[in-house]
């Protein structure tokens, strides 16, 4: 398995969980990920706005998609497909610039 490839990252994470046994000691809880994600956004923001060095900015966003992708196991879904099936619908929607910056959205 290609170490930067999706599935390997995957399976880090998974095995990490049942090294801890997220499952069975509420790491696997979505309210509780949801803090935590919400925690780390708030680092990643820290970084950004205290001028942080890009070391410590990328190893907020690393927490962050650690947690993302435990989300992943916890919730039971495919995100390696919902981020494809993403892409193509993001890829059909136009830009606008909102305030002075690019916004794609479906602007309804």
């Amino acid at each position: 398995m290609d170490k930067d490839s999706y599935q390997h990252m995957l399976a880090a994470v998974q095995a990490f969980h049942h090294k801890h046994d997220f499952k069975n000691q509420g790491g696997e809880e979505l309210p509780y990920r949801i803090a935590l994600m919400a925690e780390e956004l708030g680092e990643i923001s820290a970084c950004v706005t205290k001028g942080k060095a890009q070391m410590e900015l990328a190893e907020e966003v690393a927490d962050l998609l650690i947690l993302v992708l435990g989300t992943a196991i916890a919730a039971d879904f495919d995100l390696n497909q919902a981020f494809w099936d993403k892409m193509a619908k993001l890829n059909q929607r136009q830009g606008r610039l909102v305030n002075g910056r690019i916004r794609v959205s479906e602007f309804k």
